[in-house]
Parts: C-alpha cells; structure tokens; sequence
C-alpha cells in the first residue's frame, strides 16, 4: 500500500489527531478577537494534558518576558530574559525542558518568521516526541496569529510596554520592521536604546528575492522634531526602494523629501545597504553615517570605509557605491554614533575600540545575530554607566553563504 492511501479509496483524508487539534485553532483564527488568542492556547495545550501554561512576551527593552493576561493563562511576574530557563529559550531559539516535583515545565520559542515574539511555556506529566511535535507546531501557529492580531488591537503593545514610552518612541517603534528575521541565507536583528524613549534613530530592511536591502538613518535633534523626520526619511527610502531605482539614486529621493519638509539647517544622518545573498555581493553609500563594522571568524577585521556625501537634506553630491565580497558567516555591524559617542561626565568618549574590544568579547561561533545584538546593546550601555543622552542603535546583519 502506498504511504497515505488506502488500497481502492484513494488519498488517504481522515482527520488525525494533531490535524483537529491545530485545526480547531486554524479554522477560527481569522475571526478570533485578539484577546481570545491567549485562551484559546491554553485551551487547545490542555487537550494534550498541559497545564500552567504561560504565553511570555519580549519587551520592548529586551530585558524580560511578560507573561499575557487571559482566561485559562498562569498569571506571575515578569521573567528576565539573562538568567531564566525561559530566557534561554528565548534567546536560542530552541525548546528547554526542566524536570519539577509534578512532570516536566517544556518551553518553546514562539517564532515567527525567523522574529521571535517569546516563549510557550507549559507543563506536562511527561514528555516524548510525539509532544514536542505538537508543542513545537502550537506555538508555530499561536506566533503566526499573534503577529497577525497585534495590527488589531493595543493588548500586546501594552503586555509589552514594560515603562512609560515617549509619543517620539511610540511613532519610531510604529514605524520598524520585525527586530529580528533569520532565513536560510541571511539574518538581521536589531536593538534600539533607549527603547521607551528613542526619537531620531530608525532602521529597515526588506528581503526581495535574493537581495537584502537595509537603511540605517539617525536624525538630529531629539523628540517630536527628530522622529517626524526619521518618519519622513524612511517613508522616501522605502518609497524609492520599491520602485527599484538604484542604490545611489536612493539618497537623492531621500535628500529631497527632508530638504522640501524641514528648514535648510535640519538634516538626517544615513546608510543605505543591498547585499545580494546568492552571491554575498554587498554594496553600500553612506550619507554622514560611521562606517560599518565587518566581522569575519568573530573578530572586527575592518571598518567598511567609503567616501562618503553630505547628509540628507543638504543637497550632497550622488553618492559613490562601494562594494565588498562577504565570505559565509561574515556579519557586518552597522550603528549610529550614540553608540560610540556617549561619555559620563567629565570622562571621554565611549569610543570605537570599546565597541571592537565588546564585539570580540561576545561575538561567539555558538550565538546568532539576534543574541549578540541584544547583548552588545546592554552591554555597551552597562559599560557607559546606563548613561544615555542620544539614541544608540545597532543593526547586526550575518550572509549564512
């Protein structure tokens, strides 16, 4: 008999056990209010004998996982992502399994095109693989429908939101791509600090077929003024990106959109990226923006110089494109100046070799893109005594060859 067939009835249709279990979620989805997500993961893991069961969202600091409120959903304190067996599956993206007094506490990564939201934590008399399987598909489908739902509703924003957040960081936060996307050929994660206060920095990325385009801009000022023109800024870059024009001539629509909104002393610092993944051809321009980092065997290597323009809205020259070949798993780390130029008072300049000598500390073979960049972030901003007078942002992008 061939495998999915019964003998004369053709192909074989029968609804199995795991198929009503996810489809039962599946069916109803699209209809699902946003508060009724939780629930009904709590329900559906209770048909497998779970119980405890806990939804943990990252929040927008990256410090801790906050467990969502529902019907049927464990309620507690946050959890800190450093220290925390929750943590650990956060942070590598991987299930971990703890043995306790009544049965086995099982967390699973809630991924959602390579972004991870969180962690399904639950607890079970036991664990095999026909568990995990289930476990592992639940929380597959239970990421998909979150990241769906958040467009609806502020309930996750809220669960999220660990302190008060200025209106300039929540238009920024508004405005980014996922933090994190890892696909076969190419990951990108990012960090943005101070989280509940950022107002000029931004960054995007868009995957279209085989390339990989990514922004970085940093706007002066501070506030409301900062965050309108990183809105302005990157509304042109995407504009121009998807109309496929060139990579250089992506500053000239970027440089007349901020140049015709705001007055001839306003500016915005940028960066504009295309790295093809197939080949692992990276090209770039830089308007004002520190030089990239490239990364190679986890040591900084070289800076990415090029000559550079003048920042958008100041009407500089067409930037020159320059290129490098990456090798597989070379990460190149791009940032904005607040990373390095932060000091305590009366003290220098956190400076360019901190950031190197950090990289080599952290940037491990055993870690991905999304680990390090969180890391590097709290780190850097540990060392400068949780002193943060401009916003610090970093993008760490790996082509997997």
């Amino acid at each position: 008999m061939t495998l999915g067939r019964h003998e004369d009835r053709g192909p074989e249709r029968s609804e199995s056990f795991g198929e009503m279990l996810l489809g039962g979620l599946l069916d109803h989805a699209h209809a699902l209010p946003p508060d009724h997500v939780g629930p009904i993961v709590a329900g559906t893991v209770a048909l497998i004998g779970g119980r405890e069961v806990r939804i943990l969202l990252q929040d927008y600091g990256q410090r801790n996982l906050v467990p969502l409120a529902g019907e049927g959903l464990k309620d507690g304190e946050p959890l800190p992502i450093d220290g925390s067996e929750a943590g650990r599956c956060f942070l590598t993206a991987r299930p971990v399994e703890v043995p306790s007094a009544d049965g086995v506490r099982v967390h699973v990564p809630l991924l959602d095109g390579g972004d991870q939201a969180g962690v399904l934590a639950v607890t079970l008399d036991a664990v095999d693989d026909d568990a995990r399987r289930v476990l592992r598909r639940l929380a597959a489908l239970a990421a998909a429908t979150l990241q769906t739902k958040n467009g609806y509703t502020d309930l996750f924003f809220r669960t999220r939101r660990g302190e008060a957040m200025s209106v300039a960081a929540e238009i920024q936060w508004s405005l980014l791509p996922p933090l994190a996307m890892t696909m076969s050929r190419v990951a990108v994660a990012g960090v943005l600090e101070p989280a509940y206060d950022v107002a000029g920095d931004s960054f995007d990325y868009a995957l279209n077929g085989d390339v990989l385009h990514l922004a970085m801009i940093d706007a002066m000022g501070h506030g409301l003024d900062a965050a309108t023109m990183a809105t302005v800024a990157i509304g042109a870059y995407r504009h121009a990106r998807r109309t496929s024009v060139e990579l250089s001539e992506i500053y000239l629509f970027m440089d007349r959109a901020i140049a015709e909104q705001f007055a001839p002393d306003h500016f915005v610092t940028a960066q504009m990226l295309r790295l093809d993944t197939g080949t692992g051809r990276l090209q770039w321009v830089n308007a004002g923006h520190p030089a990239p980092m490239l990364i190679r065997g986890h040591r900084v290597v070289r800076r990415l110089d090029s000559p550079t323009t003048l920042p958008v809205g100041f009407g500089g020259a067409q930037p020159q494109v320059s290129s490098v070949m990456l090798e597989p798993r070379d990460r190149v780390l791009c940032f904005t100046d607040g990373l390095i130029e932060e000091h305590q008072s009366g003290q220098e300049e956190f400076g360019e070799d901190q950031l190197i000598d950090w990289i080599h500390r952290l940037d491990r073979a055993d870690r991905g893109v999304r680990a390090v960049a969180r890391d590097l972030s709290h780190t850097l901003r540990r060392a400068r005594g949780e002193t943060t007078t401009d916003d610090a942002t970093l993008v760490l992008v790996e082509w997997h060859g």
